[in-house]
């Protein structure tokens, strides 16, 4: 079938069914009121088409997504089966009794009576295709669910061949005679009667053992699958919750609603069927399972305790008055006792989730009682464990200084999903989660608690730093103070004053002995250049003189000419005005570069190294990459590492090292312009 063909198939098959539908519909609407001898075993039509349908539009719907999917073309044929089934009925019903001698009463009756116990076969079948659309597979299993299948269809094939003479005989029925006078023998087998007994006794014996087959199937699938096969296992286990406890209803009802809850029956079936083998939101049946026996055993208790209330109050006060004081029994006693039960069953059934604010509040609560980062992570961990009902959370987060911070809760078991952890576009750490199920409203709120816990670990991790930085600051200040008046008393001091002397002497010995002055006037003309040199270093060291003279783009230039090799290529480019930054923004970039470039040469192996500078909304990007060996993830990070971040920090920037896919090491720093100009 061609792609075309394919894709208005469904279309055409949705047509035919809604057509069937109708026209089943009318012919039960002519038939109503019309007497009907039960013998005839003729059922109104219409519960048929509408289980028909059930079955078919999901069907159709998954035909639609998977044209070749085994478990659609079940749900669409034998949902047409059930159409076609009711609409026999009908028609049997309409040409025998509503208008005699209408055309096809014979071929109606048969393939109600006959054909139509092929449907035997919907369940055993969608069982064993479900989810994949594939038998079992292993030399025991496959021969087994064959074998289930041939005895489930050895009734519908019996059926199909035996007389009517021996199927009325068996069953002890008599046909009326309108109906013992239609051909219902086209495919009919002569054989002596013994022989049709025992084997429809074996057929229909065997249509109980033949479900085993099936239902054990599904157990060893969902033993062995993973947690997506599970999830969609458990789909249908759902249904087949929900059916039996629709069905089991102890109601005393119209004869018409067992009909239609049949039909809702299998529509969900059919929709769990569809959700699970389209693999959409599979995680959010664990949720469901758990929610539906919990509300369910609860709503049988509410119901049980609101009757016997009403029984006690009835029994002591009369029947007079037992509905007013059962009211006001329910009201003023029971009514907060209710409540409270079923918050108790929702949060079993879906753990602290069920209440995203009770979650984040929680959350805050603890964070804000946490007195350091530790014990922010562990608060962290135990919310997500307590409303997630989580059997094991590990958190990291990689701190400022480049550490690693680790909390674990519980013990790891089953399967395992890994998050990361962002914060301002950054991702800071991971979360890893020992559940792979969690439902899409549960990955919103987990993402919800966890940016929050992250913000706050990472503000709690910043301002330690910054405090750590400032005291640094001050003692790197004092230290620079220190050296610089060393520097000063020690040695341009001494040598000043060596210097006056010599000049002194010199003068003194300018008239008397001139070539003697002289010499001494060169010697001491020679200590001031070595004063210089030190007057230069000592410059260098609080600016580089160069960021003064070529400008931050050509000083870089001219710094990695000092790195360059025949084994380095190194290149600088620079995008954006890069000639008013400030001053502080142009020695930090410097000394970033600086340390990158030291780094490169000492430790990547790399062949060549790209420097790029650019200033973008109100800051200075500075990126350097090598096509190196990188750097391994079990590496800590150096001093020069915690300088470059330290550096950027002071600004109030940031400086990130990493490794991207391919080869080497890239270094991005950002430095505001703004904070740096206002400081």
């Amino acid at each position: 079938m061609t792609g075309r063909g394919r894709a208005g198939l469904p279309l055409v098959l949705a047509v035919a069914a809604l057509a069937i539908a109708l026209v089943t519909a009318a012919l039960d609407a002519r038939a109503a009121g019309v007497p009907i001898p039960e013998a005839a075993q003729l059922d109104p039509g219409w519960p048929a088409a509408l289980s028909g349908l059930a079955m078919l539009v999901p069907g159709v719907l998954l035909l639609r997504m998977l044209p070749r999917h085994a478990v659609a073309w079940v749900l669409t044929g034998f949902g047409l089966l059930v159409l076609a089934d009711g609409m026999a009925s009908s028609w049997a019903a309409y040409a025998l009794y509503v208008a005699p001698g209408a055309p096809g009463a014979s071929a109606a009756y048969w393939f109600y009576a006959r054909f139509g116990a092929t449907l035997l076969l919907a369940l055993p079948v969608l069982i064993l295709l479900f989810p994949d659309g594939r038998l079992p597979s292993g030399r025991v299993w496959r021969p087994l669910a064959m074998t289930s299948l041939a005895l489930t269809g050895l009734l519908p094939a019996l059926l199909v061949i035996a007389p009517m003479e021996a199927m009325t005989r068996f069953h002890g029925v008599a046909l009326p005679p309108e109906i013992a006078r239609l051909s219902l023998d086209p495919l009919a087998v002569r054989l002596p009667y013994t022989f049709w007994e025992s084997a429809l006794q074996v057929a229909y014996a065997s249509i109980l053992v033949s479900m085993l087959v099936p239902f054990a199937v599904a157990v060893r699938r969902y033993r062995a699958a993973d947690p997506e096969g599970r999830a969609q296992i458990k789909w249908l286990m759902w249904a087949a919750l929900v059916d039996t406890a629709v069905l089991l209803l102890p109601l005393r009802v119209p004869p018409q609603v067992p009909s239609v809850l049949m039909g809702l029956t299998i529509a969900l079936t059919s929709a769990a069927v569809v959700v699970a083998v389209a693999k959409y939101r599979l995680y959010d049946v664990d949720r469901l399972l758990s929610a539906t026996v919990a509300y369910g055993v609860l709503a049988v208790l509410v119901v049980a305790v609101d009757v016997a209330v009403f029984a006690a109050a009835g029994s002591v006060l009369g029947e007079r008055d037992s509905a007013l004081a059962a009211i006001g029994i329910v009201a003023v006693l029971y009514a907060p006792l209710r409540g409270w039960l079923w918050r108790g069953a929702r949060r079993l059934a879906r753990g602290g989730g069920h209440d995203p604010y009770a979650a984040v509040s929680t959350l805050a609560e603890r964070l804000e009682l946490a007195t350091d980062p530790g014990e922010q992570l562990l608060a962290v961990a135990s919310t997500l464990s307590e409303a997630f009902r989580l059997a094991y959370v590990r958190v990291e987060i990689e701190r400022p200084n480049g550490e690693r911070a680790v909390v674990e809760r519980g013990t790891p078991r089953g399967p395992s999903v890994s998050l990361p952890v962002a914060y301002r576009g950054e991702v800071v750490g991971r979360l890893m989660l020992c559940r792979a199920d969690l439902s899409e409203r549960d990955q919103r709120l987990l993402g919800d608690l966890v940016r929050q816990a992250a913000a706050a670990a990472r503000a709690t991790e910043l301002s330690a730093d910054l405090q750590r930085i400032r005291a640094r600051l001050v003692l790197a200040r004092e230290e620079e103070r220190r050296r610089l008046r060393r520097d000063l008393h020690d040695g341009f001091g001494p040598s000043l004053g060596a210097l006056r002397l010599r000049i002194e002497a010199a003068r003194n010995l300018a008239a008397t002995a001139p070539a003697q002055a002289d010499r001494l006037l060169e010697q001491t003309a020679a200590d001031i250049g070595d004063v210089l040199a030190d007057v230069r270093r000592l410059v260098h060291d609080l600016r580089p003189p160069a960021l003064d003279e070529l400008g931050i783009l050509r000083a870089i230039e001219q710094q990695a000419g000092r790195f360059r090799s025949a084994a380095l290529d190194i290149r600088v480019s620079g995008d954006g005005p890069l000639d008013a930054l400030p001053a502080a923004v142009e020695v930090a970039a410097y000394r970033i570069v600086s340390e990158a470039l030291a780094n490169v040469v000492k430790h990547a192996g790399a062949a060549r190294c790209d420097i790029t500078l650019s200033v973008r909304d109100r800051r200075l990007e500075v990126a350097v990459r090598d096509d190196g060996g990188g750097i391994g993830p079990d590496v800590p990070a150096g001093v020069g590492m915690l300088s470059l971040r330290e550096r950027a920090a002071e600004l109030g920037g940031d400086c990130q090292v990493s490794c991207p896919p391919g080869a080497g090491t890239l270094i991005a720093a950002r430095l505001p312009i703004q904070e740096a100009d206002s400081a």
